[in-house]
């Protein structure tokens, strides 16, 4: 006789941000300080408290975040909050500015 086996369900990871992510991968700049070039990095993910990033160069632990839009460009104070190769987290440490 064979007996048959039900799935169990596995319970889902608990969602540790306080806001939904947007895949948007977007190329966008960064700025390390007064003075510095902008460098390029990709968006990976955005909400509003933060981002997902990834760069070929490594982040400093600040820096301004500079997203094109169509017909807008937004700055983002950035504070790096994990780092894993060449992605990182980023929390936005003031409102957008525009």
């Amino acid at each position: 006789m064979i007996s048959r086996m039900k799935a169990k369900a596995r319970p889902r990871a608990t969602e540790r941000r306080g806001a939904a992510r947007e895949t948007i991968n977007r190329r966008a700049h960064y700025v390390a300080g007064l003075g510095a070039l902008p460098r390029d990095c990709m968006v990976i993910d955005i909400s509003e408290g933060g981002a997902r990033l990834f760069s070929d160069t490594a982040l400093p632990d600040s820096f301004t975040l500079i997203l094109s839009g169509d017909a807008t460009q937004t700055r983002r104070d950035c504070r790096v909050v994990w780092r894993l190769g060449g992605e990182c987290g980023v929390a936005f440490v003031a409102p957008a500015s525009g």
